[in-house]
């Protein structure tokens, strides 16, 4: 499917390259990128990175700093920029996991999604607190749960097989998808994503 077909000029032989690879890899890079340039700023060196920007740009830096508190809708926004696979689903895993915003370990760890740190992943936490990953905003919950689509369900094919692979894998929970599509259908999570 993903391949990139060729003819050898010295042999007239047709090849291939399987092209998925360095997809992979390019969607991880951007993602990495993406990470470090959303997050220049955040960290301790604040204000001496800060203090090299022209006022311009330190007014759009603040900007989107004061514009990034959290909202279901700042969520959604965000899962729509960052382009994650089946939003519905994963805001619906955002409101299980987080008891509608308000657990401690969304309010202290900035965690949406109940993710533990990873081990054999690229992953955007900082570490480990009350047993789950930390972050240091909401947004790099998000910027991980990506790299966790990009490492475990590339070939989920269907919103099926990606809730199979979920029930499977990702929830401790017997009848985590069952409570996920019941959270879709009462908020009717699929149509927050139709007009966008």
């Amino acid at each position: 499917m993903f391949k990139l077909n060729y003819i050898d000029k010295q042999t007239l032989d047709n090849k291939s390259i399987n092209l998925l690879p360095f997809l992979l890899l390019d969607i991880g890079l951007t993602l990495v990128i993406s990470y470090f340039s959303y997050n220049a700023g955040y960290n301790n060196g604040t204000e001496y990175s800060m203090s090299q920007l022209n006022p311009q740009e330190r007014e759009i830096i603040i900007a989107d700093i004061e514009t990034s508190e959290f909202t279901q809708e700042a969520l959604v926004e965000f899962m729509i920029e960052t382009n994650i696979k089946y939003p519905h689903i994963v805001l619906a895993q955002a409101i299980l996991e987080t008891g509608n915003f308000k657990s401690e370990i969304f309010k202290m760890n900035h965690n949406l999604f109940g993710m533990k740190q990873a081990r054999l992943r690229p992953t955007t936490a900082l570490g480990t607190n009350l047993n789950h990953a930390y972050y240091n905003n909401w947004k790099e919950s998000v910027y991980d749960y990506a790299l966790y689509q990009a490492a475990y369900l590339k070939n989920a094919k269907t919103e099926k097989q990606y809730l199979q692979y979920l029930g499977s894998n990702y929830a401790e929970a017997n009848h985590y998808v069952k409570a996920l599509n019941k959270i879709i259908k009462k908020n009717k999570l699929d149509e927050v994503f139709i007009n966008v």
